[in-house]
């Protein structure tokens, strides 16, 4: 805002932090937390990747909730697959498909570990990653929805 005098412009004094001014920092802080949350879960999920090719107890976990051998190596290279995709610069979509994929499997690893009446010491590692999960997309979503609205639409009415 200005004001006019006489002889010149005097500019309003502005608040100390506008709006303006925090966004900087609120996109900052947002894409810190992005990072910080998705490197956990994504460190939970290569743990379990692993664990799931690698340790005899977790594939007699396997067989205890019925799923076959074959099951358990695809569904870790597939969480492989889906940590890569979440950690690298690639297009959006993609990162939609491994959230999707990684909502699936944490939904699944509950319902299957419920249904053989496993207690909270079973299922509870799927619940907290599920956590992770939801707080990941949730501010991944939000990164998204800030860049876009930070872009520079051209005008409509120009062809």
């Amino acid at each position: 805002m200005n004001v006019q005098s006489s002889g010149g412009t005097i500019d309003a004094p502005r608040p100390a932090l506008s709006s303006r001014d925090l966004s900087g920092a609120r996109s900052k802080g947002l894409v810190i937390a992005y990072w910080i949350v998705t490197a956990l879960f994504c460190l939970q999920i290569g743990f379990t990747a692993y664990a799931q090719l690698s340790l005899p107890q977790v594939a007699e976990a396997f067989r205890h909730l019925g799923f076959p051998d074959y099951f358990r190596v695809e569904l870790s290279w597939a969480k492989f697959l889906g940590v890569v995709v979440l950690l690298a610069p690639v297009q959006a979509r993609l990162k939609e498909w491994a959230y999707a994929g990684f909502a699936i499997t944490l939904v699944s690893a509950l319902i299957a570990h419920l249904s053989v009446g496993d207690g909270p010491d079973a299922w509870g590692w799927a619940a907290g990653t599920g956590a992770l999960w939801a707080l990941s997309y949730f501010l991944w979503r939000r990164m998204q929805t800030f860049v876009a609205s930070r872009r520079i639409r051209p005008d409509p009415g120009i062809a």
